[in-house]
């Protein structure tokens, strides 16, 4: 289980520069910001695809790759949503 963690966390930092690029348009957030809403997408996709039983394996899984950067790209267009609308007000 840790060593899952730390795997994603790892993976995170690559979900982050997809999610990034997914996102359509220029993003004005920093690459930490980046970064971590990876990891989180990375670990929430990681968890989405445990609990929908993909992955059981301990080898690495795109599809669970996949959710995860489906994820982070979701929080990427999330945070760029919220952070350009607050700007403009």
């Amino acid at each position: 289980m840790l060593w899952s963690i730390i795997s994603w966390i790892v993976v995170g930092i690559v979900v982050g520069a997809l999610a990034r690029l997914v996102v359509p348009g220029k993003q004005n957030i920093s690459i930490a910001v980046t970064i971590i809403l990876g990891i989180l997408g990375a670990l929430i996709g990681g968890f989405l695809a445990r609990q929908l039983g993909v992955g059981e394996t301990d080898g690495f899984d795109w599809i669970q790759f996949f959710i995860s950067v489906l994820v982070g790209a979701g929080l990427v267009f999330g945070y760029v949503a919220i952070t350009s609308r607050s700007s403009r007000v």
